[in-house]
């Protein structure tokens, strides 16, 4: 059956591995018409709107999308690249990939973290006798739509702010800053999209045979948010008796899991703590290049690899950047389109030349990301998708 993909390249060097991974789709016979998408830096630029409503209405015509990267700058420095008929107008740069999480309520992120034989960048550590290298299988739930990435924040907050945080005593001590001198970003959880989260951490603990499922957050300190993500973990737990219920603090968590990483099953957190946690798990894998993850909600789901745009590499004659995240994604896609036979071929074809070794990207040999890698052994980013396409 054909489908309609919503394509959105984004910045640098989405626009390099998002045709990468069509080319391996292509390969694997996944029938689908492509449709790309404006996104990004240079409709900021040119239109004051990185997300533009054209391209909301595509993606609520065909609600399925892989996407690159994106790019962002502070405050300032997206004010100063806009073009100059458009300053001072009032617009407002906003990161167009969290503006499409709200937009469509892609509450749930999750962010397969998994380790495969032979590349040169699992982690190991040291043993007794030696040395040791622990397999990681941990798949991340983080809170996509809420949380501090909500959005809801000050920077000199309205007086009728100001006299409502006041209520609390403890915002008593800040209420004489001035204004200009006062920042204020709130943290916030909702029952409904806490409980649905942890509900689904556990759904898919249980349908792919993982023993544990962690509540990730601080609640010893953010008592309100972090305490009721870890009640209603506690709630749901009851109906899974053969899952674990385990709960870390991210602080002791981004020591343990360079400890004992093959501990965790899934873990879920809230939007800033489940970002943190997800990219220390993936630097256990091999780094961003190998970290995949899907933005899933009731009516509309867009894949992306976590990596960002890094520019200049985008800028060079022959590209160099590691295209596998970006593959990956097109694997949970996949799984989301019930073409799991599909995605389990390109995942096996991924193992199998990472396990060879003949192919690897400049990462995957440790050298740092300048030209001349390939002239010392490195592959290019279509040799390795080339690689890929060969074993299936």
């Amino acid at each position: 059956m054909s489908r309609t993909i919503v394509t959105m390249p984004g910045d640098g060097i989405g626009k390099v591995v998002l045709p990468e991974a069509i080319r391996v789709l292509d390969a694997v016979g996944f029938e689908a018409e492509y449709v790309e998408a404006d996104i990004g830096w240079e409709f900021w630029q040119k239109e004051g709107n990185a997300l533009p409503q054209r391209t909301l209405d595509l993606l609520a015509k065909h609600p399925i999308a892989l996407f690159g990267a994106i790019t962002s700058k502070p405050k300032d420095q997206a004010a100063g690249e806009l073009d100059p008929a458009l300053k001072d107008k009032g617009f407002v740069y906003y990161s167009p990939i969290v503006g499409l999480r709200q937009h469509f309520d892609l509450d749930l992120c999750i962010r397969p973290c998994q380790s495969f034989e032979g590349n040169p960048l699992n982690f190991i550590r040291r043993t007794v006798e030696g040395f040791e290298e622990p397999k990681v299988d941990v798949v991340i739930f983080r809170q996509n739509t809420e949380g501090l990435y909500a959005g809801v924040e000050w920077t000199d907050p309205p007086a009728h702010v100001k006299d409502a945080l006041n209520t609390h005593p403890k915002f008593k001590r800040f209420y004489d800053v001035p204004g200009e001198d006062l920042a204020v970003s709130t943290r916030i959880f909702t029952r409904h999209y806490t409980n649905r989260i942890v509900k689904k951490a556990f759904e898919y603990a249980d349908k792919f045979g993982y023993s544990s499922v962690t509540i990730c957050e601080k609640p010893n300190v953010i008592r309100e948010t972090s305490g009721m993500m870890r009640e209603e973990g506690k709630k749901i737990a009851k109906e899974y008796p053969d899952i674990a219920l385990k709960s870390t603090n991210i602080d002791a968590q981004m020591m343990w899991l360079t400890k004992n990483p093959e501990d965790y099953g899934v873990i879920v957190a809230g939007n800033m703590f489940g970002d943190i946690v997800s990219d220390g798990f993936a630097g256990l894998v091999g780094g961003l290049g190998f970290a995949c993850s899907a933005n899933i909600g009731e009516r509309c789901a867009i894949f992306e690899p976590t990596h960002g745009s890094a520019p200049k590499y985008a800028g060079y004659e022959t590209s160099i950047v590691n295209p596998t995240a970006m593959i990956l994604s097109a694997c949970m896609m996949l799984d989301h389109l019930g073409e799991k036979e599909r995605a389990g071929r390109i995942r096996e074809a991924v193992a199998t030349v990472l396990k060879e070794g003949k192919v690897r990207s400049y990462d995957m040999m440790k050298m740092s990301g300048s030209p001349d890698v390939i002239s010392r052994g490195a592959a290019t980013t279509t040799q390795i998708t080339d690689a890929i396409i060969e074993k299936l």
